[in-house]
């Protein structure tokens, strides 16, 4: 089919809340089979692990499909929440994955550098759980599940899941693809690039095939760090008070570098299939990504004259973090009578990063900054390792009753190895302490899931449907580390002391029920009620050695070690259909979801080091809608809104730590309760998307112009956040545009992201009482993550 007769069947329509992913031979045997009979606006969908097509499927789901993807330069997952409703994400740079939030299902404090590990969220990599932002290279599309998915996916799909789905080897022809960007951004010295190219060889046609998707980003930072140390502790951080810096002072103590948040990323998958006929194939899969970069994306709020795009941190902050995946998936038919789907699979996630860890001791007010150079810097090694298997059968018998059968396996190590460094303070015996540490720790933790899982599904007529699931999990928790104060005489590796630790062990049943009519090929409602959970697990602090020893102490005690699981019970109602003759399309649904057994932040009793705890109790309810019209074939309009209501339904005590009076060095902490009816923090009330594309014929392609204007509402940084010095951050409107030459083979554009250079605050780390002056020197434990601003360039691409 040509590029102009795809054109005039639409099929390159934007997909803004439809899906195409296929999971077996025999269900893409179905696909084909099923796309055959339909026009090109009928999307196929395995979101409940059985093909059917987009009117059919009785759940809520919404996805972004390649050409979006595409067009809209969606690089990873921080750019899906303007496409999908419901999603909160907040970009906090390239030092870890980002803040996920689904349909406000969080409640713990925003932060100025994002999350590396989330669990109330399930994200995959075709069908491996992998909390992970791969860059999304060679996709079919990602799909969204909103909602509880505990029955299907589980593994902490509490809020909902993410699927990234690769496009898969070929075996009966050659396939090549190379592209590239160079763009500007405001705000940096450094242009930015990306390189990126897929490959498919059918190795022996019809048999085994290999495809490969490997690229190169390089995204200039423009974060400055004007106020580093020439030479810790002995350089001035603070040379000229409080009010400022002066040039001389300057000169003498401080040196800075620019664009410090730059991102240098290197991703490659690589897939080898084996098939020997369409009810059998294997699927051998290898991914690596590795990311770099030597500063965080967030100011520090003006503090020593800062400004917007400036970061008040004395020492640069690296983050090196790694990636790798092994799974083999295993695809079969058994007998006619049901798919079999096989998959093992192995992953190692390396984090390692450095910070400025000045203001941690000043906030603890042990009177490290009597000393006038003291500064301190921190160093963390983190590394999670992860075997799951899962295998399950579904159903290909035909007739009214069809069913999902499975089992499911997990094991999650983590070690984490972290110290502080006093560089030069008079407390360190160099002679003892040549490496001047100040606090080093360890944990290590083994948590172990299984799971049995099963749904069934029964056409009582030809238009109505019913669905009813269940899994049944147990886990296990293991915990063990230690601490030591060398700084205080005692040993420099905390693995010379005694092993401290805890365990624990819960097991449960989640279940759906599910419905849905079709009261014609337009037109059907569902409904779903459902149970999410979310597994408990160790903290990653090293526990107290107890009887705690006299002085400093910074460790968990036994009842800090380890938190509980918590589960999310949702309702809700939908209504998908196709009007005026398919020219418009729509989703919309309302929810509502009680969450109980909060897992939440908190801190030690000692030292006040983040924890998890579980506490109170929520509810999040609001309504999603998505549509798609094409008044005329060349004009595509699509959008998204939602509407979240997320809050406490109970009081939590003694949950936030603050300082009583802000910035008074002379009290220590106290904690105030969460209250019934406190906003979770995180997400957004409102927020959507509006654009449009317009495609003009020309010779042999076309040209496609789009305009997307997003929109995130307001957010609050933490429950309580108006009695707990919080934040409410105001919301924003952005504008993204592309105008693009495509034809079958090669595409040229010209791009545009924050068009109007918005400067906006997405996040912060800490809250406003701990800003203050503690004997002289001033804080700078409080951080503004923001946004990117304006982002303008070209791109090409071309296949064969």
């Amino acid at each position: 089919m040509s590029y102009r007769a795809k054109l005039r069947t639409g099929l390159l329509s934007a997909t803004i809340f439809t899906s195409t992913a296929l999971t077996t031979p025999a269900l893409a045997q179905q696909a084909q089979e099923a796309a055959a009979d339909q026009d090109a606006n009928t999307i196929i969908v395995t979101g409940t692990r059985r093909s059917t097509t987009i009117m059919e499927a009785p759940i809520n789901i919404s996805a972004v499909g390649a050409d979006e993807i595409a067009r809209q330069r969606i690089g990873d997952v921080r750019d899906l929440a303007d496409f999908t409703p419901g999603l909160t994400i907040s970009d906090t740079g390239p030092g870890g994955t980002g803040t996920i939030v689904l349909r406000g299902l969080s409640a713990s404090d925003t932060a100025s550098d994002g999350a590396s590990y989330d669990d109330a969220l399930g994200v995959y990599l075709g069908e491996v759980p992998l909390y992970y932002d791969f860059k999304l290279l060679d996709i079919d599309r990602v799909e969204t599940l909103l909602g509880p998915q505990g029955t299907l996916y589980g593994l902490g799909t509490l809020a909902g899941a993410i699927r990234y789905i690769p496009n898969r080897p070929n075996v009966d022809a050659f396939e090549g693809e190379a592209h590239g960007s160079f763009y500007g951004k405001s705000h940096s010295g450094k242009p930015g690039y990306q390189v990126d190219g897929v490959i498919n060889i059918p190795i022996a046609r019809d048999f085994i095939a290999f495809r490969s998707a490997t690229g190169y980003y390089y995204d200039p930072g423009f974060i400055d760090y004007p106020l580093l140390v020439q030479t810790p502790g002995v350089s001035l951080p603070q040379p000229s008070g409080t009010g400022g810096v002066t040039d001389a002072g300057y000169a003498a103590n401080l040196t800075g570098q620019k664009d410090l948040n730059f991102e240098k990323t290197f991703t490659t998958r690589n897939q080898l299939l084996f098939t020997s006929s369409p009810d059998f194939s294997m699927i051998f899969t290898y991914a690596y990504q590795r990311t770099k970069t030597d500063g965080a994306q967030s100011n520090s709020a003006g503090v020593l004259g800062t400004g917007k795009y400036q970061s008040g941190a004395r020492y640069i902050e690296p983050v090196d973090r790694r990636a790798h995946l092994l799974s083999l998936e295993i695809n079969a038919n058994v007998a006619d009578i049901a798919d079999l789907v096989a998959t093992t699979a192995y992953t190692n996630v390396r984090n390692r990063s450095q910070s400025d860890n000045t203001d941690l001791l000043l906030d603890l007010d042990y009177d490290y900054e009597l000393f006038p150079a003291f500064t301190s810097w921190n160093e963390s090694d983190s590394r999670r390792e992860q075997y799951n298997q899962e295998i399950r059968l579904v159903s290909n018998h035909g007739g009214p009753f069809s069913w999902v059968l499975g089992g499911f396996y997990n094991e999650q190590k983590l070690q984490r190895d972290y110290a502080e460094h006093v560089p030069g303070h008079p407390w360190v015996d160099l002679a003892t302490n040549p490496q001047e540490l100040e606090y080093v720790s360890y944990t290590t933790s083994k948590v172990t899931e299984q799971a049995v899982f099963g749904e069934g599904s029964f056409m009582v007529t030809p238009k109505w449907q019913v669905t009813a699931g269940a899994r049944y999990f147990k886990y296990s928790s293991d915990i063990a580390g230690a601490a030591t104060l060398p700084l205080l005489g005692q040993p420099l590796s905390p693995y010379d002391l005694p092993v401290n630790g805890g365990s624990a062990k819960k097991d449960g049943w989640v279940w759906k029920f599910n419905t849905s009519y079709k009261f014609s090929p337009s037109l059907m409602a569902y409904a779903t009620y459902s149970k999410g959970y979310r597994i408990g697990g160790p903290n990653t602090v090293a526990p107290c050695q107890l009887p705690l020893p006299p002085g400093q102490n910074i460790c968990a005690l036994p009842d800090e070690l380890q938190y509980g699981p918590d589960s999310t019970k949702n309702a809700e109602i939908g209504i998908r259909a196709q009007l005026f003759d398919r020219k418009l399309s729509f989703n919309v649904n309302a929810f509502q979801i009680k969450w109980q057994g909060i897992q939440v932040d908190s801190a030690t009793v000692n030292g006040i080091v983040g924890i998890t705890v579980n506490g109170g109790a929520a509810k999040s309810q609001g309504f999603e809608t998505s549509f798609q019209f094409k008044p005329i074939p060349e004009l595509s309009i699509q959008g998204i809104y939602s509407y979240t209501d997320a809050k406490l339904t109970e009081d939590v005590p003694g949950i936030l730590t603050i300082r009583e009076t802000p910035g008074d060095y002379s009290n220590r902490f106290v904690q105030l309760d969460a209250l019934d009816g406190d906003r979770l923090p995180g997400s957004a009330k409102n927020s959507g998307s509006l654009g449009a594309t317009y495609t003009m014929p020309v010779k042999d392609g076309a040209i496609i112009a789009n305009w997307t204007a997003t929109y995130r509402g307001n957010v609050v940084s933490r429950l309580g956040w108006d009695r707990a010095y919080g934040d409410k951050l105001p919301g924003y409107v952005l504008h993204r545009a592309t105008l693009s030459y495509e034809t079958d083979t090669y595409s040229l554009s010209l791009f545009a992201n924050n068009i109007f250079d918005k400067y906006a605050v997405v996040s912060v780390g800490q809250d406003r009482s701990r800003i203050g002056v503690n004997d002289g020197t001033l804080a700078r434990y409080y951080r503004q993550t923001v946004l990117n601003p304006r982002t303008f360039g070209i791109e090409a691409r071309i296949k064969y």
